[in-house]
């Protein structure tokens, strides 16, 4: 995973993991806020507005990479199709970490909307 990590670029892959962080921070604090006084919905958005950022900065960072390999590309004329596919596969670690990021960001939003309904808490379902 840290090869991952590293592959992906540090800055990137740092902020994707600060965003991470911050997100399962939020929901807990909303989750255990939620048990106590309750909380308003609007701070549930906040987790999803955090996973759409996450994947908005994924794809900006493999932008940020296939830029520079195109640069480099040009600068050296011809490149073999294993480098250049390379290059693409790399590239892509950033998106794939925020498509993460925001498929969890998703499924802890529907977890937090689970809290806000009175048959779930009682244990009774639907």
């Amino acid at each position: 995973m840290t090869d991952l990590f590293f592959m992906g670029g540090p800055l990137f892959m740092g902020i994707l993991t600060i965003i991470l962080v911050a997100m399962v921070s939020l929901t807990c604090y909303i989750a255990i806020q939620k048990k106590k006084e309750g909380i308003k919905p609007l701070a549930d958005s906040w987790v999803k507005e955090l996973g759409i950022l996450g994947l908005v900065v994924g794809i900006f960072g493999q932008f940020i990479g296939l830029y520079q390999a195109f640069s480099i590309i040009e600068e050296a004329g011809s490149v073999s199709q294993a480098m250049l596919v390379g290059g693409f596969k790399v590239s892509s670690i950033t998106t794939l970490y925020g498509f993460v990021i925001l498929i969890l960001s998703l499924i802890l939003n529907v977890g937090l909307k689970l809290l806000d309904n009175p048959n779930v808490q009682q244990g009774k379902g639907n």
